[in-house]
């Protein structure tokens, strides 16, 4: 039985009087953020905060009663969202759901590559894949992560073995749950190599739906440049961008990790395509993340108790069209660089801060660290007035820690704008390319650039 903590005071509990417990197994960036907030860890029962692994959900949760203010990282039913096929499924549902209502917003619901799940679905693929001979497809383990068991195709004859192999049959209670995906063939490349980026969001209820989204993220680039040539199909370092494949080839840069901020992807592409394409293209991303969660609102199992920071991953193509590949549960918090433990140990702290178990917040912010908050049952954006943005995504973090909506706690600032908001508001008035500071290498003899000939959002 839990160990409830001591009584609150006018509400909230007293943070200076009493230490605050939490339990995990991790020994990563969680780990060192709960740390540096002078916290103690517990194996007992007496924790403020569980951060747990996702099996803990479905053995555990349910058989134990906790006190109001005790929180644990997940919500009971987590996968139908996380989990590669139900989320698929989900979103589908949701299409079709908008679709009988008439609401022109059906059509948005398009950011999922074609997609069917096997071998349920093998009639039903074999007849779609007829319709395009000359398209690459890509299978996925839906229950494996780090690129495990992910492998391409283009002929029928390719998945055999896999076809033959005791999983396909779907009788086997041991059959292992694939999906097969249309490959997004045509991937928007800098420097000639693809990536994917990694958006992070806090959701701290589904009733209300409450959505904190952080500012920054990062890019994950393959470590040889793309082809869409058949011949390159078995080469995973070229078409996975899991850190755990690249770190497998021989030209992996281990002092980078393989990867860009956000930030600096936003400014390379406004010095290509100006601020307000580059504004559209973010706040597609957003909005993706956001149409993911309104999927499953109504059939997640919102607890007080519950909170789920995911890890949202998106690409898009070279008309600039925004796909989701898979959203994560537990998003790695191992660093492979200074710069990754820094933004990940800062990203939980901030986290910390909006779950509040310390009761140190006011209930009316709308910025904490690097997060904003972006929708609480109805959708929350930059003030008009002061922001040149529709969409934070990418914009640096303010010196001052909390914003709510009446004042700003700490020094003051431009509305949450960038730092380099004046640049950009130059660049919008004069209409000419912002410029890019501060951008990385790409490993030796790597360029910068992109194809040329790009298509842009119209």
């Amino acid at each position: 039985m839990s160990k409830p903590p001591s009584q609150p005071v006018q509400g909230k509990p007293s943070s200076a009087a009493r230490v605050f417990y939490f339990r995990t197994t991790f020994r990563n960036a969680i780990y060192e953020a709960l740390k540096r907030r002078g916290w103690k860890e517990t194996d007992g029962d007496n924790w403020d905060l569980h951060w747990t692994e996702r099996e803990w959900m479905s053995e555990v949760f349910d058989s134990i009663h906790l006190s109001p203010t005790q929180r644990v990282n997940h919500f009971r039913n987590q996968r139908e969202l996380c989990r590669k096929d139900l989320m698929v499924k989900n979103l589908k549902r949701h299409k079709r759901q908008l679709q009988k209502e008439q609401n022109p917003e059906a059509d948005a619901y398009s950011f999922w590559p074609l997609t069917y799940v096997l071998p349920g679905d093998y009639a039903l693929f074999v007849e779609e894949f007829k319709k395009y001979p000359t398209s690459f497809w890509i299978m996925k383990p839906v229950g494996r992560a780090q690129g495990k068991g992910i492998f391409l195709f283009k002929q029928l004859k390719e998945i055999a073995k896999w076809k033959s192999d005791s999983r396909y049959n779907a009788e086997n209670k041991d059959a292992e749950t694939y999906v097969v995906q249309r490959y997004i063939s045509n991937p928007y490349l800098v420097a000639g190599r693809k990536f994917d980026i990694r958006l992070y969001a806090l959701v701290t209820s589904y009733n209300p739906l409450t959505v904190w989204l952080h500012r920054s993220g990062f890019c994950r680039f393959s470590s040889t440049r793309y082809s869409n040539s058949a011949t390159t199909m078995q080469d995973t370092t070229m078409h996975l961008t899991n850190v755990a494949i690249q770190k497998k080839s021989d030209t992996y840069d281990s002092e980078t990790g393989g990867k860009w901020s956000l930030r600096d992807l936003k400014l390379y592409l406004m010095s290509r395509y100006g601020v307000a394409v580059v504004d559209r293209l973010f706040n597609e991303m957003e909005m993706t993340i956001m149409r993911c969660l309104f999927s499953v609102q109504n059939i997640m199992m919102n607890d007080k108790h519950c909170f789920e920071l995911y890890g949202f991953d998106v690409l898009f193509d070279d008309s600039f069209k925004v796909y989701v590949i898979e959203v994560n549960a537990s998003p790695s918090m191992s660093a492979n660089t200074k710069e990754d433990m820094d933004l990940k140990v800062g990203l939980l702290s901030n986290a910390f801060d909006i779950v509040d178990i310390e009761g140190k917040m006011q209930g009316n912010e709308t910025r904490v660290g690097g997060f904003d908050l972006i929708h609480k049952g109805i959708p929350i954006k930059p003030n008009s007035a002061t922001s040149l943005y529709t969409t934070n995504l990418g914009c640096d973090i303010p010196d001052d820690i909390v914003r709510s909506s009446e004042k700003t706690v700490g020094s003051t600032t431009n509305g949450g704008t960038p730092k380099e908001g004046e640049e950009k508001s130059k660049s919008s008035r004069s209409g000419s390319k912002a410029s890019i500071a501060g951008r990385p290498a790409f490993g030796a003899g790597g360029r910068s650039d992109s194809r040329a000939g790009r298509k842009t959002l119209t």
